[in-house]
């Protein structure tokens, strides 16, 4: 029987575009896209951002020396952050997981930016029972770390678990944990795994 399930969020309860965060952020600096994606997504640096090893301020001051001049910070934030889009068809979903009396868990690759600016505009993540999030991990999936702390938030065995993810290398590594997944592709094929697994979400 699945206990709780977890949920990753980018492509699957909201849609992005690193596109067009690097083109926010480039017109903010005078840079092409292509240029930011080098300073911030090539370099790894967005990625350390998601690890929780670099703060806001740090990305911040790091990009100002990058493109060398001054940036405003609540524009930069803006820009880094206003990429995401709600995926609605998943939103029933997600509300008749919950009101079933199963676990709902959030399992992301995230930055605290990002994070903050979908719990501020979008109710997806209401009612979530917990919230395991890369940058609070210390580590972004596939790498073991955030995959232990989603087992703990899990409160329940492995076998238990229920996975939904838009990128195949991450399900498979959930499996090698013990983790029922299966890949994202759309809302409907999720409807059917979750209904083959005894879910019952109504006529969603």
């Amino acid at each position: 029987m699945v206990r709780t399930v977890f949920f990753d969020m980018g492509n699957v309860l909201v849609h992005f575009s690193h596109e067009r965060m690097c083109a926010q952020i480039g017109a903010l600096c005078g840079q092409d896209a292509a240029e930011i994606r080098r300073l911030l997504l090539d370099s790894g640096l967005q990625w350390d951002f998601e690890r929780g090893r670099l703060s806001e301020t740090d990305v911040h001051e790091r990009l100002q020396s990058a493109v060398g001049r001054p940036l405003e910070f609540d524009a930069l934030l803006e820009a880094v952050s206003d990429i995401f889009w709600l995926n609605e068809s998943i939103v029933p979903v997600v509300r008749a997981v919950q009101v079933s009396g199963r676990r709902v868990v959030l399992l992301s690759n995230t930055c605290i930016t990002h994070l903050n600016w979908v719990r501020s505009r979008f109710d997806v993540l209401k009612g979530f029972d917990h919230l395991v999030a890369s940058y609070e991990a210390g580590a972004v999936k596939p790498e073991p770390g955030i995959f232990q702390a989603a087992l703990a938030a899990a409160q329940c065995d492995p076998h238990e678990c229920f996975y939904t993810d838009d990128i195949p290398e991450y399900v498979a590594t959930a499996r090698t944990y013990g983790i029922d997944a299966e890949v994202y592709t759309d809302t409907p094929t999720l409807i059917a795994h979750l209904r083959r697994r005894g879910i019952d979400i109504g006529g969603v």
